[in-house]
């Protein structure tokens, strides 16, 4: 593709990925700052940060960059091991209310979207229940955002088989679920990452057309799952050309190619397209991972 890539989406970072910052805890302000002075992230995507003085220096940051803040929920929900379709209504009732509190902090942000996450699929028995579930707290949600800032709000599809074992892990889970929570709030959409398609042994041509009407954003990432014994197997989000893994620059393209062909990129709405990679290898530096990011992206652009 020869027109600039910023014309028809706006490249963004998995900050808490990219500097592994997953507890809520460690130099947020530092890492955000260095991220949001690279010019070429239209996008910045931040996860939970415990202290409210850290936060709004992470604010301060945020408004003074022009970026478009995306807020994530997934580093407080796995971290704690929370669902929202979880069986005991205890244990659902701590998990929404932990995603409530996730919205006052992208509120407090300034994040226009915020990423929700389902929790461990159950099986095929109790599968249709827990989605039942999934979808009351996300109604739950999605009226609580409406009065703390209105975000958009996205659910983000992972995987059903190899590594975070999620109830919305196929895209076929994902559109029973956002039909049904469609009907009370039109806004409500889907996220799609490149990285999982290997993991759910699904086919871009077929999943992508099918999550086209519902689609918000998407991220890039890679997988390995050649050596379970790696640090890198799983969904871990390793850099692009570790040897033996997944996803690639001519997959990246093909990935663009589709979406451009969907009209999903495009230059009225401009959507968040996000790198979400880390350093995992010993001698790995946050810095390169993040470089190797943009290169790919920038080279994948070239051949879409």
């Amino acid at each position: 593709m020869q027109a600039p890539m910023k014309a028809f989406m706006r490249p963004g970072i998995v900050a808490f990925k990219a500097y592994p910052i997953e507890d809520g805890t460690g130099p947020v302000v530092e890492s955000l700052a260095r991220l949001c002075e690279d010019t070429f992230f239209a996008a910045v995507e931040v996860g939970w940060i415990k202290d409210p003085h850290v936060r709004d220096q992470a604010r301060q940051i945020l408004e003074q960059s022009h970026v478009e803040v995306c807020y994530a929920t997934q580093p407080a929900m796995f971290s704690q091991k929370l669902s929202l379709n979880a069986f005991d209504p205890e244990a659902r009732r701590r998990a929404v209310n932990q995603v409530k509190n996730c919205i006052r902090e992208a509120e407090q942000l300034g994040a226009r979207w915020v990423r929700l996450t389902a929790g461990k699929d159950p099986g095929p028995e109790r599968r249709a229940e827990a989605k039942k579930l999934l979808v009351e707290s996300l109604l739950e949600v999605c009226a609580f955002a409406r009065e703390h800032g209105d975000p958009g709000l996205t659910l983000k599809i992972f995987d059903r088989y190899v590594d975070k074992e999620s109830l919305v892990g196929l895209h076929t889970d994902a559109l029973d679920v956002v039909q049904e929570v469609r009907r009370h709030f039109p806004r409500f959409g889907l996220l799609y990452d490149l990285s999982h398609a290997p993991l759910n042994r699904e086919e871009l041509e077929e999943v992508l057309p099918a999550l086209r009407p519902y689609l918000v954003h998407v991220h890039i990432g890679n997988a390995y799952v050649q050596d379970r014994r790696s640090v890198a197997w799983g969904d871990m989000q390793p850099r692009f050309d570790l040897p033996g893994s997944e996803v690639d620059v001519p997959m990246v393209a093909r990935f663009f190619r589709i979406l451009l062909d969907l009209n999903f990129f495009n230059p009225q709405d401009r959507p968040v397209c996000s790198a979400e990679v880390r350093p995992l290898l010993g001698g790995e530096r946050p810095e390169l991972v993040v470089a190797n990011a943009k290169r790919v992206m920038e080279e994948a652009w070239l051949l879409a």
